[in-house]
Formats: structure tokens, sequence, C-alpha cells
């Protein structure tokens, strides 16, 4: 079954996350994930949460996602993007 990589991110660092940005589409296409959401328009339709850069990253199944989170080179990466940017990722089962 899939399994999804959301993320709430607020940039702190534009400069900085562009070299993020820039390297990780490759890493995620060579796990097999795939980008739904990446950034664009978000409105809160429930509760008081605060949208910041939404991401939702879709892999053929957990072990996929987990394999492109744990892998050296997104370490490397996760390095740049948490001296750029604060917020919180979700990995999730699908059905």
């Amino acid at each position: 079954m899939p399994a999804y990589l959301y993320g709430n991110i607020e940039i702190t660092r534009p400069d900085l996350y562009e070299v993020y940005r820039a390297e990780v589409p490759a890493l995620i296409a060579a796990h097999g994930g795939r980008y739904l959401v990446r950034g664009g328009a978000v409105s809160v339709l429930e509760g008081s949460g605060v949208p910041q850069r939404q991401v939702i990253l879709e892999f053929p199944d957990m072990a996929h996602l987990q394999a492109f989170y744990t892998s050296p080179e997104y370490q490397r990466l996760i390095r740049i993007r948490q001296s750029a940017s604060t917020g919180t990722l979700f990995a999730i089962e699908g059905v």
C-alpha cells in the first residue's frame, strides 16, 4: 500500500532552502517517490493551524519512504533543510 510523507515547513532562510530544493527531487524519484503537493495556495477549513509550505510525497510503500528518509544522501540534505527551515514531517500509511 502507498505511503505518504507530509510536511508543514516554514522557510527561514530561502537562499539555503534553494540548495535543498534543487537536490531533493532527484533523490525522491530515485526511491520511487513523487510529489503530490509542493507549496501552492492553502487555506484552513477547520481549526486554528497556521499553514506554511505544504509538501506531500507519495511512495510505493513505507519501506520505500523509510529508505529515502534514512539514506545517507537524504541525511546530508536534512541538515541543510533544518538549517533553512522549521517544521514537522509525518510518515503516513495509505489505504
